[in-house]
C-alpha cells in the first residue's frame, strides 16, 4: 500500500431484531376485564374460563385446566432442548363468611393475607350457595360516628375479625334471615375492585396480580399477531392459589429448566421499585433467585431499551418460591411492574405495564 493510503476495516454491530410490538389498548381493554371479573382464591373457575377461551380465539394450542383448576398452555419453540415456563396469578384476596351474628351481620375469614382496615367500607359480594349474589359493605362494628364518645367517633374501635363485619343489603337482621338468603358458613366473598384510569395511572384492587396476566396475555398475543417463533417450547401456567403460597406446588413439566414468574413489584419507603419502571426481584421471603437467569434478563433489558430495577422483598412470596418448595429442579426469576400500596387500593402505571410485557416477549423470543 502507498503511502497516504489507509485501512479501512467495517465493524459488526450486533443489533437485536425489533421485538413484536404489545398493543396497549389490547392490555388495557384486558386488565379491565380481568379486574371487573371476582376471582378470590379458590373462586376463580369464571377468570380461568374468561382466560381459557381467550387464549382459544388465537393460540394454536391445546390448553388444559387441572384438576386443582391451574391453566395451561404449551408453546412448540424453535428448539425444546432448556423448556421454559412462565406463571402468573389469576386468584386474588377475599374472604369466607365465618361466623353469622344475631343481627345478621357476619365476620370474614381472609383469604390471601391484608390488614383489617385496608377493606373498610369497602363493597362486597356475597355468592350463597343457591347461586345468588348478594351486595353488601364490610364496616366495622356500631360503626355509627354518633353513636361513640368524643370527636374521634368509632376510632378508637380496634379493627380486627372480631370488630370488622359485612352488612348486608337485603332484609337480613336475624342469623335466621341470613339463613333464608341461601348465605352459609364459607361462602365466598369478593371485594369491589373499584379500577379507575387516570393521566396513565390505573388505581384499583387487585392489581396483583391480574396486571401481570393480562400483560401476558398481550405479549402472548404480540407474538402471534407478529408470526414471532418462541425461541424455547415454553408452557404458560395461569394458577389459582398463589395467595395461599401453593399455586405454584404443582403442575410444571419435569424437564423444565427455567421458570419465570410476573408478580407485583412492592413500592415503598427502601425499595428501588417505582410505579413506571419494571422490576427484577433479585430476593424475596425464601431467599435468592437463580442469578444466571437474573442476568439474562438484564442483558434483555439492555439490548431493549428496557430500565429494568433490581430490588429484594423481605416479606414477599411468590409461585416460583412454591414450585421450588415442591421440588421442581429449574432456574427462577421474578418480574413485575412497580405497583404502589400492594394488597390494598393498588396503583401502577402503563408505563411500566408496557416495559413489563415487553421483557415477557423478549424473555420468550430471544
Amino acid at each position: 500500500m502507498g503511502n497516504g493510503a489507509r485501512w479501512r476495516v467495517t465493524c459488526k454491530v450486533f443489533r437485536p431484531v425489533p421485538l413484536p410490538i404489545p398493543d396497549l389498548d389490547y392490555l388495557h381493554q384486558t386488565l379491565d376485564t380481568l379486574l371487573a371479573i371476582p376471582s378470590p382464591v379458590g373462586r376463580t373457575q369464571e377468570a380461568t374460563e374468561w382466560c381459557r377461551k381467550t387464549l382459544c380465539d388465537w393460540a394454536p394450542t391445546e390448553i388444559h385446566v387441572s384438576r386443582k383448576g391451574v391453566l395451561s398452555a404449551t408453546f412448540a419453540g424453535k428448539k425444546a432442548d432448556e423448556p421454559r415456563g412462565i406463571t402468573a396469578h389469576l386468584d386474588t384476596l377475599g374472604g369466607l363468611v365465618k361466623t353469622i351474628n344475631p343481627n345478621g351481620r357476619f365476620h370474614l375469614f381472609q383469604l390471601g393475607n391484608y390488614s383489617w382496615n385496608s377493606i373498610e367500607n369497602e363493597a362486597v359480594r356475597v355468592f350463597a350457595q343457591n347461586g345468588r349474589c348478594y351486595c353488601g359493605s364490610v364496616i366495622v362494628a356500631n360503626a355509627s360516628h354518633h353513636l361513640h364518645q368524643g370527636e374521634n367517633g368509632n376510632a378508637e374501635v380496634p379493627r380486627n375479625e372480631n370488630t370488622i363485619e359485612v352488612r348486608l343489603d337485603a332484609c337480613a337482621n336475624s342469623a335466621e334471615e341470613v339463613a333464608e338468603l341461601g348465605i352459609e358458613i364459607g361462602d365466598f366473598v369478593a371485594f369491589e375492585p373499584r379500577t379507575i384510569w387516570s393521566e396513565g395511572y390505573v388505581r384499583s384492587r387487585f392489581l396483583d396480580d391480574k396486571a401481570l396476566v393480562a400483560c401476558l396475555l398481550a405479549a402472548l398475543k404480540a407474538i402471534y399477531d407478529s408470526n414471532t417463533p418462541f425461541t424455547q417450547r415454553t408452557t404458560v401456567f395461569l394458577t389459582n392459589y398463589e395467595e395461599q403460597e401453593h399455586g405454584g406446588a404443582s403442575g410444571w413439566p419435569a424437564d423444565l429448566s427455567e421458570l419465570l414468574a410476573l408478580d407485583v413489584a412492592p413500592v415503598g419507603e427502601g425499595q428501588q421499585s417505582k410505579e413506571s419502571r419494571c422490576t427484577l426481584c433479585v430476593a424475596d421471603a425464601d431467599g435468592p433467585y437463580d442469578v444466571e437467569l437474573g442476568q439474562k434478563l438484564r442483558r434483555l433489558a439492555r439490548e431493549n431499551d428496557v430500565e429494568l430495577l433490581p430490588d429484594v422483598f423481605p416479606k414477599y412470596a411468590s409461585d416460583a418460591g412454591a414450585a421450588r418448595k415442591a421440588g421442581l429442579d429449574a432456574r427462577f426469576a421474578l418480574i413485575g411492574p412497580g405497583v404502589d400500596a400492594t394488597h390494598g387500593i393498588e396503583r401502577t402505571h402503563i408505563e411500566a405495564l408496557e416495559a413489563t410485557t415487553k421483557m415477557i416477549i423478549a424473555y420468550l423470543t430471544c
